[in-house]
This record gives C-alpha cells, structure tokens and sequence, in this order.
C-alpha cells in the first residue's frame, strides 16, 4: 500500500464554497436593468418640461400687449332715455309710428291648451270673419253677464265660428274696466270649454276695447 497521501482527494484540502463570491460577484453584472417605473417621481417642473419640449414659440405674440386697454361700457343716461322716449311718442302722436296694442298693459289673450298659439295671432291680426257683434256700451255690470250669456247661446245656436264683444276700455270709470274684466272672466270661465281663444281686436275694430272670439 503506498503511504504517500494524494493531497486532490484529502478532505483537508477540499474547499467546497471558494468559489461562491465569484460566482455572486458574476450573477450581479449579469442582472437586468431595473424596471421602469421603480424610480423617484418626476416633479411637476420636469413634467411641464417635458410635455412642453416640442412647442414652439409664436415670435409675433411678443408684440401683444400683457393689459390690453378694456372698452369703456357705453349706458344710456336717464336724460338719453327719457328723450328717446319722449320721441317715440311724438311719433306715434303724429301717425309716424303705429302703436302695437300686444306691448300695452291692457292687451288681452287667451287660447285654449289644445290649440296651437299662433291661433291667437292669426285671431288678433283679423284672419277670420267676424259673424256677429255684441256692443255693451251703456250695459251696466248687473245686466252684462245677462245679455253675453244671451248672446253666446245664439252664436252657438248659429253654429257662428267668429264673434266679437265690445266691453269698453273703462278709462272714465273710477273703479277702472270692470265691465271688461267681467268679460274676460266669463270667457275665461263659464264659457271656456266652447271658446278656441279669444284676444284684443284690432285698432280698425275697437282695438282694446273690444275682443274677437274664436269658437269651437
């Protein structure tokens, strides 16, 4: 038997691990980059920056002006006012301007839901035919609603699509148009379910003073 020891297979010489550093040392350049999204966040200025990298600069808005002088608002003083309206008046006086009786306070309309409203225009502007007139001057309250009853059951009986009442504009009256709202409210009313509408007439025939009334 040889004595002479074989120093390759002696476990005094094995070192299993002296080669680990190198291989961790190898592992680490070999690693992959880091992902995207794993660094610091961008601050606002380097977003701003970089969103506005390939805008380019308009050379001609330099010569804008930074507080461009604001138009001074034109208004109408009250002395301007009241002469244009004394003006609209003289007009109107002298039969330069007409009057249209749908912008005054005692314009009076009303049109049945089921109906269109270019039905009461069509009624104000004297497209339909009046077929009969009941005139109230001189009828005092206690007998108005009298004599339109009367005279809407003959209309009705007439089979008459057109009619017109005259009630009076009550500017001599110191309680105002009674007669003419006593009127209306019986139209409005009493007699509501036969009427299509009923409107001011025009000035050629009693204007506010008297009202076209459109039946079914």
């Amino acid at each position: 038997m040889n004595s002479k020891k074989n120093h390759s297979f002696d476990p005094s010489f094995y070192h299993p691990f002296k080669d680990l550093k190198k291989l961790i040392d190898k592992k680490k350049k070999k690693a992959s980059p880091p992902v995207r999204g794993t660094s610091a966040p961008l601050s606002d200025e380097m977003m701003f920056d970089n969103a506005m990298k390939e805008v380019l600069e308009i050379k001609e808005f330099r010569k804008l002006p930074l507080n461009p002088k604001k138009r001074a608002m034109k208004y109408c003083t009250g002395k301007q006012q009241d002469t244009e309206a004394v003006a609209a008046l003289e007009e109107i006086v002298n039969c330069k301007r007409p009057v249209r009786l749908s912008d005054t306070p005692e314009y009076i309309e009303w049109i049945n839901k089921d109906y269109k409203d270019s039905i009461v225009t069509r009624l104000h502007k004297g497209h339909y035919a009046i077929q009969d007139c009941l005139d109230l001057h001189g009828v005092i309250l206690e007998d108005a609603a009298f004599e339109v009853d009367l005279f809407f059951r003959e209309s009705l009986k007439k089979g008459n699509k057109c009619i017109k009442i005259i009630h009076g504009r009550g500017l001599r009256s110191s309680k105002g148009p009674v007669l003419k709202d006593a009127v209306v409210k019986l139209l409005s009313k009493r007699y509501r379910k036969y009427i299509v509408a009923f409107v001011s007439a025009r000035q050629c025939d009693g204007g506010l003073g008297a009202l076209y009334v459109l039946l079914q």
